[in-house]
């Protein structure tokens, strides 16, 4: 989802970080046929190809996806991709990853490299024995190669301190302790008619550095951390078509509190937005792991593409940056 969100609006972003991710409009790498429908055809696409292909060579075809990317831009449904040659990209992907492969996250390092992102503004990360997660220094989080939920590993070291220096040159170490704000705010307000279908909870959360809160800065930068899937605050197992509510498991607010944008963001003034997904499982929307769409499952309108400006969930977030800006 960060790949899609950079694209659709790069004229807002310095850079991007991108853990364990695939390159736009994977899920479309291989067009479906007549026996298949284009749902299914990206559901399947996103499953064994931005994910698990079964050898190397069905991995996604970064060339035709810049090609896609073009053609996207040209259309008007994202910004110019021209935007990205003097921004700077964090990839990273685990060793031990067994979730989303290492083959596929190179694919991401050479779509990158192809539109034009400069060699050595790009740091990727792939000798790392880690699992599927964003790695923390925590002792309390899951041990480094494991794949499994909450997908917050310790590594010894603070990956989201790693990405920020590398987008943000010249930044101070991180504040051991919090002065600023949490904020909890209201998302359905940025959603509107389309929060049927959004698949987003009904609250978001920004951490805003005490130096933003007394106004002693005035344009603060912003970073948006998208959590990945079974990372939001409201996250629950589905079983059979209903959340698990009896068998919640205890994630709630660790991956806007404990991964460490917030101390690194106070130190140097840059509010951090968390936008939440959620887990829908129902006739219309099939996303039960509370993931962000990255293949499809919001596209209600040919016309405003998963990947688009105008797709809801892009929508919405880029607004909440707009207000964050304002």
């Amino acid at each position: 989802m960060t790949v899609q969100l950079h694209l659709a609006h790069s004229s807002s972003f310095a850079g991007a970080g991108i853990i364990a991710g695939g390159p736009f409009r994977c899920a479309e790498t291989y067009r479906s046929n007549e026996l298949v429908t284009a749902e299914d055809s990206c559901i399947e696409n996103s499953l064994y190809i931005c994910m698990n292909p079964l050898i190397p060579q069905t991995t996604p075809d970064a060339s035709r996806l810049v090609n896609m990317a073009r053609e996207t831009a040209r259309a008007g449904l994202i910004d110019d991709v021209e935007n990205l040659a003097d921004d700077r990209v964090y990839i990273f992907t685990g060793s031990a990853d067994e979730v989303v492969y290492s083959d596929v996250v190179a694919r991401t390092r050479q779509f990158y490299e192809m539109l034009g992102v400069k060699q050595d503004s790009i740091i990727y990360h792939d000798n790392v024995p880690a699992g599927h997660s964003i790695i923390t220094d925590n002792p309390e989080d899951s041990e480094l190669a494991a794949n499994q939920p909450p997908y917050i590993n310790n590594g010894g070291f603070m990956q989201s301190h790693d990405i920020l220096r590398h987008i943000y040159s010249g930044l101070k170490p991180a504040a051991e302790h919090l002065t600023g704000q949490m904020v909890r705010f209201d998302q359905t307000e940025f959603l509107g008619e389309d929060m049927p279908w959004a698949s987003m909870s009904r609250f978001g959360y920004a951490y805003i550095p005490s130096r933003v809160v007394t106004g002693d800065v005035k344009e603060p930068r912003v970073h948006i951390a998208l959590h990945g899937c079974k990372q939001g605050y409201n996250y629950t197992d589905y079983v059979n078509g209903r959340a698990d509510i009896s068998n919640q498991p205890p994630y709630g607010n660790r991956y806007f509190t404990t991964t460490g944008y917030n101390h690194i963001a106070e130190s140097n003034d840059i509010i951090v937005l968390y936008p939440q997904a959620e887990g829908t499982d129902n006739g219309e929307i099939q996303n039960p792991d509370g993931c962000w769409d990255w293949w499809g499952y919001t596209t209600r309108d040919p016309k405003t593409p998963y990947y688009s400006r105008n797709a809801v969930q892009i929508k919405a977030i880029h607004a909440m940056l707009d207000r964050l800006r304002g």
